[in-house]
């Protein structure tokens, strides 16, 4: 398997190469150069086995030759054995249609666990062949930050660089990252946005000189090994409930597009999805371009949801690399304009071949509110604010009764602790191993939201190339 860049300039990688380089060097994101198929036996053939070994079924066409099937799975048990569910990614009922899939059983309660954790360990095999010190450069705001710290603190040939806008993640998410006193974690608070956070890691992936110095990488979804990971479990729940006789719909929260685009993924891969819905908080850009087209940038407004707080989705690039008949000089064109105005269209003809899988919702923070005491009244299940914008997504989106509908439950509602009770007047509690999170000692920077900034500290605590 190679990877290619979606503008078209970067040089094709292995699956190696990709994961440790995360973004492609002219700035666009690496996707498969083709997409791996998989026949209704093989997809069939996924029924009754275990979570890793789903895992490596569906990840081994893109790992290539980079790793042999024993060490992927010694890779994929070891990742997923840190779960305190045995299913990993377990499903819930709510009703005769809408299903819940728990993505927050892993060690910092987060969907980001189910990818982050194998990538730590990719990072760590493919780093004990080379004479290398990664320089890991990431921006959060929330989940990612705690889970790739979970993942990578105190490993070998890696320093953590995690950004996270100062004052707008929730008090736990904030704790779980600020807490690793590891010395090869580093996290900053920035005076400013997620946006802010991630166009400062991508500038700085794209000066020349720094990435020079460096041997950069990324733990954002820009990384392909993130969304390869996060593709098995579309299909682990869809084979559950009847894939592939029956077509399964699923409901996204989505702010940066990696997590929804796994699933557009898994749909070309030859799963059976009736529908990938598209569900935004009141920072709607994703629903405007799906429905209207219109992918312009707005303010963005702080919510009770705000790892969905984001106005410039990087991963949606690579739908529009699709979209763009895979003409990555065309995209670039595209992607520039955009960086220059921070807008751009899509055609009709872009919108139509969209629709044919991708619907979108925005849910205010009333309709949030409201999703979270339906589910806990009606099912008694306490969920999170980003899930009950894709519940409420999933029980407006009009679907055939046939069709099931699962909505990603990404994080444990207790890392929302105030936004839940309010919506439903009970404090979800947090689990009995993280007991003591908010007496333990805090330790971040904080500096101003601006590329020079970042790149000073960065270069001061990073290790060089030799």
């Amino acid at each position: 398997m190679r990877y290619i860049s979606t503008r078209g300039a970067a040089p094709a990688l292995d699956f190696e190469g990709v994961t440790l380089a995360g973004l492609a060097n002219d700035g666009g994101l690496y996707v498969p150069e083709a997409w791996p198929s998989l026949s209704r036996d093989d997809i069939a053939g996924l029924a009754g086995l275990s979570y890793a070994e789903t895992a490596v079924r569906i990840m081994a066409p893109f790992v290539g030759d980079s790793l042999t099937s024993d060490e992927l799975r010694a890779l994929c048990e070891e990742a997923y054995g840190r779960f305190d569910h045995a299913a990993v990614t377990p499903l819930t009922q709510l009703d005769g249609q809408h299903w819940l899939m728990e993505l927050f059983h892993g060690p910092t309660l987060a969907f980001k666990d189910v990818a982050l954790q194998l990538l730590g360990l990719l990072f760590e095999r493919f780093l004990s062949n080379r004479d290398t010190h990664l320089t890991v450069v990431g921006a959060t705001s929330g989940d990612t930050g705690s889970a790739a710290i979970d993942a990578l603190a105190g490993r070998a040939k890696v320093d953590v660089f995690m950004l996270h806008p100062l004052g707008r993640v929730s008090d736990v998410q904030r704790r779980q990252m600020t807490t690793v006193l590891s010395p090869n974690v580093h996290n900053i608070a920035i005076q400013g946005s997620f946006d802010d956070a991630q166009a400062i890691v991508k500038g700085l992936f794209a000066d020349r000189d720094f990435a020079t110095r460096f041997d950069l990488s990324a733990v954002n979804s820009i990384n392909w090994a993130r969304l390869m990971a996060q593709i098995v479990y579309y299909f682990y729940a869809a084979v559950r409930l009847g894939a592939p006789e029956r077509a399964v719909a699923f409901s996204v929260p989505t702010g940066n597009f990696g997590d929804v685009f796994a699933g557009y993924a898994a749909a070309r891969m030859g799963l059976p999805v009736a529908r990938l819905i598209v569900a935004t908080n009141v920072n709607d850009i994703l629903h405007r371009a799906i429905a209207e087209g219109d992918y312009s940038v707005g303010q963005v407004t702080p919510t009770a949801a705000p790892s969905m707080d984001i106005q410039v989705s990087s991963n949606f690039e690579r739908l529009l690399f699709e979209l763009h008949a895979r003409d990555g000089a065309a995209l670039a064109a595209t992607m520039g304009g955009f960086e220059t105005s921070r807008a751009l269209r899509l055609t009709d003809a872009m919108r139509g071949q969209a629709s044919g899988l991708f619907s979108s919702a925005r849910i205010d923070e009333d309709g949030m509110a409201m999703a979270m005491r339906w589910a806990f009244e009606r099912a008694a299940e306490l969920i999170d604010p980003h899930t009950a914008i894709g519940l409420a997504a999933a029980r407006e989106a009009g679907l055939a009764r046939n069709v099931p509908v699962v909505t990603l439950a990404t994080a444990h509602p207790a890392k929302f602790r105030d936004a839940v009770e309010r919506a439903t007047g009970v404090r979800p509690s947090l689990p009995a191993r993280f007991a003591g999170l908010f007496d333990r000692e805090e330790r971040f920077t904080t500096l101003p939201a601006t590329r020079e900034a970042i790149r000073d500290y960065v270069a001061g605590h990073a290790v060089e190339r030799v």
